[in-house]
């Protein structure tokens, strides 16, 4: 299975992109192809339909998501919704990168946990017609740390990625096209 996670934020060390960089290791385990695409490693000009959108980035992002059988958006939390990188990215997608995909949607949020961000992603994935996996992600506060090996630090953290995670690549596998 092919898996294409977005790493939607544009900070060097994001603990969301920290997050999606073990969730590839998770989903590698379990034999998937992953392609991770950081934002930040890899900005986008800001979308505009009217132009000409062949940027050597926006191309690749799209690709990436075409040849996906599963797809996995990770955001900080900004003010109560997605970061405008990863909603920006997104912008330059369709129903043809999304249809009939199951998305994991994860967060990382400076307070508690970030479910106004995840819903919003819930909400553009019905919109690009993907299929949203029912379990998300969230990491808050002291959740969010990391081992140098990449880990989360918080035992019951790893214990519920994992849990996802074999979730997420279930139904990838009973829903891929």
């Amino acid at each position: 299975m092919k898996i294409t996670i977005i790493a939607g934020s544009n900070r060097k060390d994001a603990t969301s992109t920290q997050l999606c960089r073990y969730i590839a290791r998770l989903l590698e385990e379990k034999q998937c192809q992953v392609t991770l695409f950081d934002l930040y490693e890899k900005p986008l000009p800001f979308y505009n339909g009217d132009l000409d959108q062949t940027d050597a980035n926006i191309v690749e992002m799209r690709q990436r998501l075409l040849e996906a059988d599963g797809i996995v958006l990770a955001t900080p939390e900004y003010h109560g919704s997605v970061s405008g990188v990863l909603k920006n990215a997104l912008d330059f997608t369709g129903f043809d990168h999304f249809d009939g995909k199951v998305t994991l949607s994860v967060s990382s949020a400076g307070g508690a946990v970030g479910v106004s961000s995840l819903q919003h992603l819930q909400t553009m994935v019905r919109n690009l017609h993907g299929i949203n996996c029912p379990e998300w992600i969230s990491i808050g506060g002291a959740q969010r740390s990391f081992t140098p090996e990449g880990e989360p630090e918080d035992a019951k953290t790893r214990e519920r990625v994992l849990k996802t995670v074999g979730y997420f690549a279930q139904m990838v596998s009973a829903f891929r096209k």
